[in-house]
């Protein structure tokens, strides 16, 4: 599956109240920013839309239910996967001055990457109207970097169409692997029997993962990937955690979709697991981009993985 990664680095050019997580902030404005530049025909609706098919707007933020007889994913999903990420900013200020910077990462998977120009003038907008509570929180876009190359420079005014994409697959080398860390850096939101899990067994996680790859390569990669999910399943199963420094932690988001507020909270902190991870190794890796479990759009789910 080919991705892109890009960091957008801005400026408050007023003084801001934002929450302490600010995943939720950033996705309703990316949102709503997004379909003022996508959306030709200004409907409340994208379903029955005619230009939906070529509609930037409908392909980033929509999630188009499946027809799970011919979707061809052998795991069971209700929906498409959207096709990016966010990543927010890492620190838990609530209160930011005009003239403070600040940024944060969309990683863009498939065909996601052909609107990088639409998502650019959309974060403009985001500015533009503001965030935060009562959209106080103004800020400038001064440029959206993707590693070393700088991909819009407000200053200039240019905007470079050279592509920084890679490819990311879920098998790579196998090495001798026998202790792994892995780091839950946002809440974990994954669900099993129809409960969200406040502990995290390797074999959960396993599950988990092979759910995220399994969606994102069906709908934007090369197809159904070849897994033995059964087998994995199983081999995960037996692998041992012997570390487990994780908390259940809650996040409050208003949705003004549905005109209320709800709860998106989930598991944060490390777990270090023993037993033989070698065939887990690459797919871990894998979802070090794509992120895990549910609300990966709010940026959920971002985990790191190490080798002890």
């Amino acid at each position: 599956m080919l991705t892109e990664s890009l960091r957008f680095h801005c400026t408050f050019t007023s003084d801001a109240g934002l929450p302490a997580y600010k995943g939720s902030a950033l996705r309703g404005a990316f949102g709503h920013a997004l379909k003022k530049v996508g959306c030709a025909l200004h409907r409340q609706k994208c379903e029955d839309c005619i230009l939906a098919a070529s509609c930037c707007y409908c392909l980033v933020f929509e999630s188009k239910k499946l027809n799970r007889n011919t979707a061809g994913y052998k795991i069971r999903l209700s929906a498409r996967p959207h096709p990016y990420v966010l990543e927010p900013p890492m620190d838990r200020r609530h209160e930011y001055l005009a003239g403070e910077s600040f940024s944060f990462t969309l990683h863009l998977f498939g065909p996601a990457l052909r609107y990088r120009p639409q998502i650019f003038y959309a974060v403009t907008l985001m500015g533009k109207t503001g965030l935060g509570k009562g959209r106080h929180g103004k800020f400038n876009l001064d440029k959206v970097t993707a590693g070393d190359v700088v991909l819009y420079d407000a200053t200039t005014n240019t905007l470079s169409m050279e592509r920084v994409e890679q490819s990311l697959a879920w098998t790579q080398e196998p090495h001798l692997c026998n202790r792994l860390r892995v780091d839950l850096l946002t809440p974990l939101r994954i669900k099993r029997n129809n409960c969200f899990q406040r502990k995290i067994p390797f074999g959960t996680l396993i599950r988990s993962v092979m759910r995220r790859i399994s969606s994102l390569e069906t709908a934007y990669g090369e197809g159904e990937p070849d897994l033995d999910y059964r087998g994995l399943a199983a081999m995960a199963d037996g692998v041992d955690t012997v570390e487990d420094q994780t908390e259940w932690q809650e996040i409050i988001r208003y949705s003004n979709r549905q005109g209320n507020t709800m709860k998106i909270g989930g598991v944060l902190g490390s777990l270090v697991f023993e037993g033989d991870l070698e065939a887990f190794l690459p797919l871990l890796r894998y979802c070090e981009v794509v992120h895990l479990g549910k609300q990966t759009t709010f940026g959920l789910g971002l985990i790191r993985v190490s080798e002890s």
